[in-house]
């Protein structure tokens, strides 16, 4: 598939909504509606008794409750992972003392362009309070696939993170 340009639609700091001409693998030119969102990062912060840091958040779009782990976009220059730990710090009030990469992915790779990236922290240390609506509470990591079997999990990048953490925290599953 080859691109040969694009027009812009709307423009703001955070998001980019236009058409793009491609061309498709059967020769077939076609313009496709495409959205740029800012780089997501997100951070399953884990204590030593394998207890996650989640958030309940309500969002308006869904009109719904959910738990999630802390997270939003990257800023302009910033690293995914210090972002991460920034976010982690500023709305939910801590630290962590180890961060890595846990999985990174695209939610609609199709017409929306935002990469998610999910990150695990370790060590954490309570630096401050929760400045966010909502509950910050620590929630066994064991009762994680219960959370999301009733629906009380549901936002991509935490689903994915979670899902991903979970696995790797089965017997004899590694990285």
């Amino acid at each position: 598939m080859r691109t040969f340009g694009e027009r812009e639609t709307y423009r703001a700091p955070d998001v980019w909504f236009g058409q793009v001409d491609v061309e498709l693998p059967d020769g077939e030119r076609v313009w496709e509606p495409v959205l740029r969102l800012h780089q997501v990062t997100v951070m399953a912060l884990v204590d030593a008794q394998e207890r996650v840091l989640l958030a309940r958040r309500h969002r308006f779009v869904a009109d719904r409750w959910g738990w999630e782990l802390p997270g939003g976009p990257v800023d302009e220059g910033e690293d995914p992972d210090q972002a991460a730990a920034r976010i982690v710090e500023d709305s939910a009030g801590y630290r962590a003392g180890r961060v890595e990469r846990l999985i990174a992915f695209q939610p609609m790779a199709d017409t929306v362009g935002c990469e998610h990236v999910v990150f695990t922290g370790r060590e954490p240390v309570q630096v401050g309070d929760p400045v966010e609506g909502g509950r910050v509470e620590w929630v066994p990591l064991a009762s994680v696939p219960g959370l999301i079997a009733d629906g009380q999990v549901w936002s991509a990048a935490t689903l994915l993170g979670l899902m991903r953490l979970v696995a790797m925290s089965a017997p004899g599953v590694s990285g």
